[in-house]
């Protein structure tokens, strides 16, 4: 089918899904990050329900990826961006064997057009059972960016969100609203640059909807990606 191809920049995973209608289920084809192949697949019963995992092989049942990541989630039936929502998940970090290991259950009404973004933020390569040991990541230089930024850089970005420096975003959450700036998320999230790279809508917009996550949860997303 021809929307079950996920496209892959960096850390990013994008499937786009031209028709997702009730009681639907749907998987995509398998793509490749790090040194898996993956699959993700869409099911609605009474919730969305989002599934992430790598294909069954020797590989992931010896050495399954522990992942670090988010996923976004998006419709885009809406010809009016200002009513678009946006539905993006906690940071989830886990082992990744099977289908099973992983499924995100999303309270929305979605149908139509849809976009699931997963990122990465870390993979790591679980040890072999017989040998032990600690896990060790696919990214090397993952974890040391805050060691290359000065703390002056580090302070100013914080300043920035904290208040509000020329923040031309507003998120609201499910219990109030937050300022972001989309420079600062486009630049760390490659899910964000993606979306405002593909729709003029949302590169205008200046208001997105996060209401499956509390204000406190989006607060820690946001320090953690200014740093």
């Amino acid at each position: 089918m021809g929307d079950s191809k996920v496209e892959t920049i960096s850390r990013l995973a994008q499937w786009k899904i031209d028709n997702f209608g009730p009681c639907s289920y749907k998987k995509s084809d398998p793509f490749k990050l790090g040194i898996w192949n993956w699959y993700l697949s869409i099911e609605r019963n009474r919730y969305l329900y989002i599934h992430l995992f790598p294909e069954p092989s020797r590989l992931s049942k010896e050495q399954p990826p522990i992942a670090r990541f988010i996923i976004r989630v998006s419709n885009t039936a809406s010809s009016s961006s200002s009513s678009r929502k946006f539905y993006i998940s906690p940071v989830h970090e886990r082992v990744l064997r099977t289908c099973d290991d992983f499924v995100w259950p999303v309270d929305t009404t979605f149908l139509g057009r849809l976009i699931i973004d997963v990122e990465f933020l870390d993979l790591k390569i679980h040890p072999l059972n017989s040998q032990g040991g600690e896990a060790s990541s696919i990214w090397p230089s993952d974890g040391k960016l805050q060691s290359v930024a000065t703390p002056n850089t580090l302070r100013c970005l914080s300043r920035m969100l904290d208040e509000a420096i020329h923040a031309d975003l507003t998120i609201i959450t499910a219990d109030g609203t937050l300022k972001a700036h989309k420079a600062v998320l486009s630049a760390t999230s490659p899910a964000f640059l993606a979306s405002y790279r593909n729709s003029s809508e949302e590169k205008e917009s200046s208001t997105i909807h996060i209401e499956e996550m509390s204000q406190e949860s989006c607060t820690a997303l946001l320090s953690y990606m200014y740093g």
